[in-house]
């Protein structure tokens, strides 16, 4: 690696780093009275009680040393080449995951396009949700869309994704997994997955199309029960729910089932849009970053559900899903059935740079209108109901036969009585 091109390399990390600051600086000017000078002081001793600091010179100058002597080792004796912007993106990647945070994480353009693309309900790829375990990093198939590739060609809830185009999945952070099983719409992709049963890696190969993230399906159960199954909080989610309670509130609902099982979150201001809408007025959650700056997020609707609620959870249902959830337990307007939620009570913050690259950082706490934050524990839910295990690899369950929902209509009747 050639002087000049290490030293841009690391003025690009530290120019990150400054964009970082500056983002910290006004969100803690905000609400504070004092002079500029005296809140920039104040940042800067917060951080560095917070154990955070700044790289100093000759900090600097190592760190540029021992990449020139890396990069000559590589062209030395590594057996391929490697084009410098491989360089970059590690070094901003590795930089970021020395956070030791899963949830943390550098985008490069390329990325952060898919991930616009898929928060905004539609994009290519092969239509499934899939979740991460953050201690093993195995990827998992939570469900495939029944309108999708991935459901017509034969993947299952529960199949663990072990390579994507010959690379190993497992392990690698799961937007990157995702962002190479997204492409142009007719393009393929090669998929092995592991599946219980199986001794050896099952092989895809998946036409990619565009997909319609079908974030709201409901429909009216019988002796007027509506049923509202939430797939992910996107921006489309919103008007999708709004529009599914009203329209079984004009039939003559008299009583409502919330499923967010499987689902594995989504946008903040998503959920509190859809709370608002069945919660009366008050706080639905607040956040505090380690500053113990406070932001509440409100209902101001004068609208609100008026028929008994219950809400269904499983292992799978994450981040937005136990916020839903929490609001609705703490209210005590509903009854929270089903298994103990995920259990992910932190929030992330994408921080576009000016390059078309992003970084996500771990950014405050969340906390239900009690103020419980249910990281690491989840929620608990009030009457616990295991899904009866024949149906685990069920990518869609009958209602009749889905013994959690049915527990969430015998709850509901029972308060309509």
């Amino acid at each position: 690696m050639k002087k000049n091109f290490t030293t841009g390399l690391l003025s690009g990390v530290c120019c990150s780093i400054l964009l970082f600051a500056i983002i910290g600086t006004l969100y803690v000017m905000a609400d504070g009275k004092a002079n500029e000078n005296d809140r920039n002081n104040n940042v800067r001793l917060e951080a560095e009680e917070n154990g955070q600091a700044t790289l100093k010179n000759e900090d600097f100058d190592q760190i540029v040393d021992k990449l020139t002597f890396l990069e000559m080792l590589v062209d030395n004796y590594y057996l391929e080449g490697v084009d410098p912007k491989v360089y970059a993106d590690g070094i901003y990647k590795g930089f970021i995951s020395s956070l030791n945070d899963p949830y943390s994480t550098y985008y490069t353009a390329e990325e952060y396009k898919a991930l616009m693309e898929s928060s905004s309900g539609v994009y290519r790829g092969i239509g499934a949700t899939v979740s991460q375990n953050v201690k093993t990093g195995v990827i998992t198939i939570v469900k495939p869309f029944k309108t999708g590739p991935a459901y017509e060609a034969g993947l299952l809830p529960g199949d663990i994704i072990y390579m994507v185009e010959g690379e190993e999945a497992t392990g690698v952070d799961l937007t990157e997994v995702v962002s190479k099983m997204k492409g142009e719409e007719g393009t393929k992709v090669r998929i092995s997955i592991l599946r219980e049963g199986e001794t050896k890696p099952m092989e895809f190969t998946i036409t990619r199309r565009q997909i319609e993230v079908p974030t709201i399906d409901y429909q009216m159960l019988e002796d007027n029960i509506g049923y509202i199954e939430i797939s992910e909080f996107d921006e489309i989610t919103v008007s999708q729910f709004k529009e599914a309670v009203d329209k079984l509130e004009a039939k003559g609902m008299k009583g409502l089932v919330v499923d967010v099982r499987n689902n594995p979150g989504g946008l903040l201001e998503a959920v509190c849009k859809m709370l608002d809408r069945l919660l009366p007025k008050g706080l639905l959650v607040y956040t505090e970053d380690k500053y113990g700056n406070r932001v509440e997020e409100k209902a101001e609707d004068s609208q609100m559900l008026k028929v008994p609620l219950a809400v269904i959870i499983n292992g799978n249902s994450a981040s937005a899903s136990e916020i839903f959830a929490g609001a609705v337990q703490d209210y005590g307007i509903g009854t929270i059935v089903g298994t103990t939620s995920f259990g992910k009570g932190i929030v992330q913050k994408v921080i576009p740079l000016t390059d078309g690259t992003a970084v996500k950082l771990t950014i405050s706490k969340y906390f239900t209108p009690k103020g419980r934050n249910i990281h690491g524990t989840g929620i608990t839910p009030d009457v616990e109901v295991e899904l009866n295990e024949e149906l685990l690899k069920e990518i869609e369950i009958p209602p009749e036969k889905d013994n959690q929902l049915q527990k969430a209509i015998e709850v509901v009747k029972e308060k309509i009585k």
